[in-house]
C-alpha cells in the first residue's frame, strides 16, 4: 500500500506552479448509505486544510477521493484548475502520508527516500542532494544509512513524510501520521509538521509553502497544524473556518459539544438594547458583535463558553447573575474544571483559573457567578 505514494508528483527539479484545490458537489455511497453529502472545499495554495471529525464522519473517503482511490458517485475535483475527477493515483501529482508509514523494510532510510525520485529518472546528484536536503528538513540529517527497523516510530513518521515530500508534490495528503504515536511524541510531532511544510515550501520552489489535506480525530492536533478547519460530522461538513475561530466561535451545537463544549441552551432574544436573551427565568446580556441582526421572539441554541464566569464580587454591579449549586470539582492542570446544577438543564461546566479556583466553596455548596455577555454565542440549528 506504499508504493503509489510517492509516484508521479513533480516534474523535474526547479518548476515551479501555484496550486489550488477544489472539491465541489461531493458525493459518495456505500450501499444504501450515503457517506458524504455534497461536500464542498477550496483550498488555497500553501494551505493546510485539516479535516477532523468523529470515527465514521467520512473524512478518510473524502482524502481517499482527492488521492483517487475512491470514485467519487457525484462532483468534480480540480487541482490547479485541472480537473483530475478521473484521473488515475499515479498521474495526480500527490504526496501520501499514511499512519502505517509503508516504509521498505528491506531499505535503510536514504533508500526510502530516494524511491520516487528514482522512479522519476532523477539523475544521482540532484537525488543523492534532494534526500539530504529533505532529512534536514524533517530533523534526520546523518540518518541516511540507517536500518528502518532500527528508528523509533517517530523517526519512522519524519521518514516517510520526507519521502513524500522529496518529489515536490503538487498536493500532500497526510491520512491519521500520528495515530500510532504516544501522546508525549504526538505532541512533539505535530508542532514540527507544521514548521515542515511551512520550510519545506521554500526548499521546494513554493515560497507559499506546501498544501496539504490532513485528516485526523484529534482536535488538539488539528488546532496545531492547520490553516483552516474543516469540522465534519455524517458526511456533511458543520463548519469551515480558521482554528481560532472555529474554537471562539462554533458555527452548530455539533462543533461545540465535539470540541468539549457541553453548556448549549435552546432560548430567545427577548430585546435589542441591551441585547439579552431569555432561558426560562434567566435573562443574560449578549455583546452585540456575536449577533448579526437576528430576528426576536424565535428559539435560537446558545453556547455559554467554559470561560464565561466568574464569582460576583458585587451584585448590585455585575450583569447576568446566576445561581446554582457546586457539584463537581476536577483537577485539570491550569485550571479547575466545575460543574454547576441550575435551575436549568444542561448543568453547566466552566473553567477557573487556579488562582480563581482557590476561593470556590466546598461540593455542595451554592455559589453565585456572573456570566460574561462576550462569552455567549449564538448556533446554528444543524
Amino acid at each position: 500500500m506504499g508504493w503509489w505514494s510517492v509516484l508521479g508528483m513533480v516534474d523535474k527539479p526547479g518548476k515551479v506552479e501555484r496550486m489550488l484545490l477544489q472539491c465541489a458537489n461531493i458525493q459518495k455511497s456505500y450501499g444504501d448509505k450515503l457517506v458524504l453529502h455534497d461536500i464542498d472545499l477550496n483550498l488555497a495554495s500553501g494551505e493546510i486544510g485539516v479535516l477532523l471529525g468523529p470515527s465514521g464522519c467520512g473524512k478518510t473517503t473524502l482524502l481517499r477521493i482527492i488521492a483517487g482511490l475512491t470514485v467519487p458517485d457525484n462532483g468534480r475535483i480540480h487541482l490547479h484548475n485541472q480537473d483530475i475527477t478521473h484521473t488515475p493515483v499515479h498521474q495526480r501529482g500527490l504526496g501520501m502520508v499514511f499512519q502505517e508509514y509503508a516504509l521498505f523494510p528491506h531499505k535503510n532510510v536514504f533508500q526510502n527516500v530516494a524511491f520516487g525520485l528514482r522512479m522519476l529518472d532523477w539523475d544521482k546528484p540532484s537525488l543523492a542532494r534532494r534526500v539530504r536536503e529533505v532529512l534536514e528538513l524533517v530533523g534526520l540529517s546523518g540518518f541516511g544509512s540507517r536500518p528502518i527497523h532500527e528508528l523509533s516510530g517517530g523517526e519512522q513518521q519524519r521518514v516517510a513524510l520526507a519521502r513524500s515530500l522529496a518529489p515536490a508534490p503538487r498536493l500532500i495528503l497526510l491520512d491519521e501520521p500520528l495515530g500510532a504515536l504516544d501522546r508525549a511524541l504526538r505532541e512533539r510531532l505535530m508542532l514540527d509538521l507544521r514548521r515542515i511544510l511551512k520550510d519545506a515550501g521554500n526548499m521546494l520552489g513554493r515560497p507559499e509553502g506546501m498544501t496539504a489535506v490532513y485528516v485526523t480525530h484529534d482536535q488538539a492536533e488539528a488546532f496545531a497544524i492547520a490553516d483552516k478547519l474543516v469540522v465534519m460530522n455524517n458526511g456533511r461538513i458543520e463548519q469551515v473556518a480558521p482554528p481560532q475561530t472555529v474554537y471562539r466561535q462554533p458555527a452548530t451545537p455539533f462543533v461545540a459539544r465535539f470540541l468539549g463544549m457541553e453548556n448549549i441552551f435552546e432560548a430567545k432574544l427577548v430585546a435589542q438594547n441591551p441585547l439579552t436573551m431569555e432561558i426560562r427565568d434567566w435573562r443574560l446580556e449578549i455583546a452585540p458583535q456575536t449577533i448579526n441582526h437576528l430576528p426576536l421572539a424565535i428559539n435560537y441554541f446558545f453556547l455559554i463558553r467554559p470561560e464565561a464566569a466568574r464569582l460576583v464580587d458585587n451584585e448590585n454591579e455585575a450583569v447576568n447573575v446566576i445561581n446554582g449549586r457546586l457539584t463537581q470539582h476536577s483537577f485539570r492542570g491550569r485550571y479547575q474544571l466545575i460543574t454547576l446544577e441550575t435551575s436549568h438543564q444542561p448543568p453547566l461546566t466552566l473553567k477557573f483559573e487556579l488562582e480563581t479556583a482557590v476561593s470556590l466553596p466546598p461540593i455542595g455548596h451554592t455559589i453565585q457567578l456572573t456570566i460574561d455577555p462576550a462569552s455567549i454565542v449564538p448556533l446554528e440549528s444543524g
